[in-house]
């Protein structure tokens, strides 16, 4: 297992502050020992933070829409469906069948995703019910749950915050490569791994994915095909940088009203240190106007938004001090 990014700052952090800091042989979960003997936990970008009940219901994607629509955010349309053998467990029929019906009366395409996964892990785009089907059935060996949604237009965002205050906000773009009019989509992904390892990122291009196969043929493509000099070729649906996105920061310029809305937001979901990714049509150096609020994270990483830049990666830092400040009180 490669040793987290956050450790040797959080290890680095903590002995600057005179805190006492013993990590795991695998370089990945760590504790603070406060001077006062009190001891502190944390797991990748999961600290002794936010309380347990409001992780618990982040992580979950259906639990976490439900109680924001109730507070008044407008989230994605969709409902949940069950494996085969959860729902036999519930007694229920929304499996396969039941979710390409409500897709159909959603209207296609549609998003499916599994409930309880994070960094963009099964999420696809299915134009029809064969493809939703496709998707269903790469999610049921490792999830109960999935979600199928109503598609978003829009920009999308990732606002972090820790404590009411915004840390970082930045566009996320889907995995896309650009052509050269000299080598095939499989190459050029090729050509993107080389650029994450340069860079730090530990993203590795899923190139045999199902959903950049069926990406590339709603645009009349294959991995085979040779992107003309300069074109743009997006390959996945979802636009999280754990699955090769890119991320453009927007911190410098996000309008004040957005900060306001980024804390009440943080505030109603009872949690200190959050991730909150939102789709709307607008940029976020202006006020917000209509937009959805997509999902919430209680555990952020901002490991690939330090890669963008000597800025980010100070930033990354500076907020990793806080964090251990913050676990401090």
């Amino acid at each position: 297992m490669k040793r987290s990014f956050v450790v040797p700052i959080i290890e680095k952090v903590a002995k600057d502050m005179g805190v006492e800091v013993h990590i795991e042989p695998w370089g990945y979960a760590g504790t603070l020992v406060l001077p006062d003997g009190r001891k502190r936990y944390f797991r990748g970008a999961s600290f002794d933070l936010n309380t347990l009940g409001a992780s618990e219901i982040a992580k979950d994607k259906d639990y976490a829409a439900y109680f924001l629509k109730r507070l008044g955010y407008k989230v994605p349309d969709g409902t949940t469906f069950f494996a085969p053998k959860w729902a036999e467990v519930l007694g229920s029929e929304r499996i396969a069948d039941a979710a390409c019906a409500y897709a159909e009366s959603l209207g296609w395409p549609v998003i499916v995703k599994p409930n309880s996964r994070s960094q963009g892990r099964g999420v696809a785009k299915a134009w029809n019910a064969q493809e939703l089907r496709q998707a269903i059935e790469e999610i049921e060996p490792y999830e109960n749950v999935y979600l199928v949604q109503k598609v978003v237009p829009g920009r999308d965002y990732r606002i972090v915050v820790l404590d009411g205050e915004v840390i970082s906000a930045y566009e996320r773009k889907p995995l896309c490569v650009v052509g050269d009019g000299v080598l095939t989509v499989a190459e050029l992904l090729v050509e993107k791994q080389k650029q994450f390892v340069h860079s730090g990122r530990d993203t590795v291009v899923p190139v045999d994915d199902f959903r950049i196969r069926n990406t590339l043929t709603k645009q009349g493509l294959t991995v085979e095909s040779v992107i003309e000099k300069l074109q743009t070729v997006e390959l996945l649906p979802n636009a999280n940088l754990s699955s090769g996105g890119d991320a453009f920061d927007v911190t410098d310029v996000l309008h004040e009203a957005w900060h306001t809305l980024a804390a009440k937001i943080a505030h109603d979901a009872n949690l200190r240190y959050i991730g909150i990714d939102i789709m709307t049509e607008v940029s976020l150096s202006e006020p917000p106007g209509e937009y959805v609020l997509l999902e919430i994270n209680s555990a952020p990483g901002l490991d690939n938004y330090a890669t963008l830049g000597d800025k980010q990666r100070s930033r990354v830092e500076a907020m990793y001090k806080k964090v251990v400040e913050a676990m401090m009180k």
